[in-house]
């Protein structure tokens, strides 16, 4: 068993996936999937299922790593922001080598920054 890949559903993929390429160094995996079909109905569960987007492969494991699976859905419901306390998944981590910089540059290409940059030595994690 190993871990593939997370779903983003976004309002459009193709501005989200720009933004995980041209931040983080994510890399598109074609082809462009474009999915409809009473396979996608059954498996979730939405009638009329419509879906667009790509693979984007993560930075740092090869060819053959895991990637973020950014999709568009032709019809797609709205939500609020979720805030970091709340039920479901919480975050993305990168490993990177300047925090302050790579903030700015996720400025740049349109991220916002919530709460402050903080550091913390976590002596169990230690090596």
């Amino acid at each position: 068993m190993r871990f593939a890949h997370t779903n983003i559903v976004s309002k459009n993929w193709k501005l989200l996936a720009d933004f995980y390429v041209n931040t983080f160094h994510c890399k598109i995996v074609p082809p462009i999937r474009k999915q409809s079909g009473e396979w996608l109905e059954k498996g979730t569960g939405l009638k009329n299922a419509n879906l667009e987007g790509a693979h984007l492969l993560l930075p740092g494991h090869g060819a053959d790593g895991p990637t973020l699976e950014i999709y568009q859905y032709a019809s797609i419901e709205d939500q609020d922001f979720v805030l970091p306390n709340k039920r479901g998944f919480g975050h993305i981590a990168f490993e990177v080598e300047n925090v302050e910089l790579t903030l700015e540059t996720l400025k740049q290409n349109g991220g916002e920054a919530f709460g402050e940059v903080t550091k913390r030595r976590v002596e169990e994690l230690v090596k």
